[in-house]
Order: structure tokens, then C-alpha cells, then sequence
């Protein structure tokens, strides 16, 4: 068997293009972002990025999906889980952090996506389907007792979720730091506050 010739120069896979397109993406912003700076970026012509994807709007897509089927993922897992509502909650704001380390560059164009494309509409629909899911969650949570009944189910779960979203602005993984100690200090906060009692 042989392997199969890869396409494109030699260098630059789809993944390699993709990861230096999201990273124009989030230094310019997408509106901001042409072919010709892609091309001149990666040192290759146009007609060669056009070999391994169809469009800018593809590079996008391609891109905000892999945020939020990390995420999606995440919550998949956190509906088998066992336990009360809170422990899953917990569960899915671990896993959410874990995948922000994993994607930073993928998550952090989707938390800057505005609605101005298909794509983006797309995209902010899907956040919203996730946020319905963290408020449901929360919901079950104070019904269960385990979460304080005098907040809206659904300011507590965008709270929750702007220290999670937070993170993109400052965190900068460092050679041999595990995004567990990130997810661990993000859950002590949220579950259990600042107070040493």
C-alpha cells in the first residue's frame, strides 16, 4: 500500500493552513482578514490555500465548528454523567475550560464572532443552544437546592460563563502547565466562592 499524495505545497495541510488562518483571524479580525494576507502570511499563492478550501467563509466555518463541537462534546458527556444537577454543571464548566486550553485560538475567534456572516449567525445560534443547556442545567440545580433560588437561572449561567469566556483575554498556556489546574481553580471560584468559611 501506498500513502496518498498530499495536496498543496509541501508544509501546509489543511490543518497547518487553519491553524494560521485563525490566527490572522483573531490578530485582525475576520472582516480584516484577506486571501492575499493569508497567502502572504504562508508564503504560498492564493490558488494553493484555494486547493485545500473553497473560501475564507470555509476557513471561518471550519474553525468556530471546532470551538463548539468541542464544547458540544463536552455537554454530551456531561448528560451521561451521573450525579445532581450541580455536579454536572460542574462537570461541564471543567470540561468547557479544558477544551477553551486545548482550542485557546478556536475559541477565542468563536467568543468574537458578531453575526456579521452566515457563518457567524450560525455559530451565535449554536452559543445559544449551549447557553440554554448551562441555564437548564442551573435550573435543575436550584431546584435540587444546590444552587441559590434569589438569581435568575439565567444570570447565574452567563455569569458563570463570562469567567469561563474571560479567560481567552488573559490566559497564555506555559510549557508544562496542565489546563486541569486552570479548570480546578475556575470550579473552586464558581462552586465555592471566595470566602475561606
Amino acid at each position: 500500500m501506498s500513502t496518498p499524495a498530499r495536496r498543496g505545497r509541501p508544509g501546509y495541510d489543511l490543518e497547518s493552513l487553519l491553524q494560521v488562518a485563525v490566527k490572522l483571524f483573531n490578530e485582525r479580525g475576520y472582516d480584516g482578514t484577506s486571501m492575499e494576507d493569508l497567502s502572504r502570511k504562508l508564503g504560498i499563492t492564493k490558488s494553493a490555500i484555494y486547493h485545500h478550501v473553497p473560501s475564507k467563509e470555509e476557513l471561518l466555518r471550519l474553525a468556530v465548528d471546532r470551538a463548539l463541537n468541542g464544547l458540544f462534546a463536552v455537554a454530551a458527556e456531561t448528560e451521561s454523567f451521573e450525579g445532581r444537577a450541580i455536579e454536572k454543571l460542574e462537570h461541564l464548566v471543567r470540561g468547557s475550560v479544558l477544551v477553551l486550553v486545548e482550542q485557546l485560538p478556536f475559541v477565542t475567534l468563536l467568543l468574537r464572532v458578531r453575526g456579521n456572516t452566515k457563518i457567524e449567525r450560525a455559530a451565535l445560534a449554536r452559543r445559544r443552544e449551549f447557553d440554554r443547556l448551562v441555564t437548564e442545567l442551573v435550573k435543575q440545580a436550584e431546584t435540587e437546592g444546590d444552587v441559590r433560588p434569589d438569581i435568575d437561572p439565567a444570570v447565574t449561567a452567563r455569569l458563570l460563563y463570562g469567567m469561563v469566556n474571560s479567560l481567552i483575554e488573559w490566559y497564555r498556556p506555559r510549557r508544562g502547565s496542565a489546563g486541569t489546574e486552570l479548570a480546578d481553580a475556575v470550579c473552586k471560584i464558581a462552586f465555592d466562592g471566595l470566602r475561606t468559611q
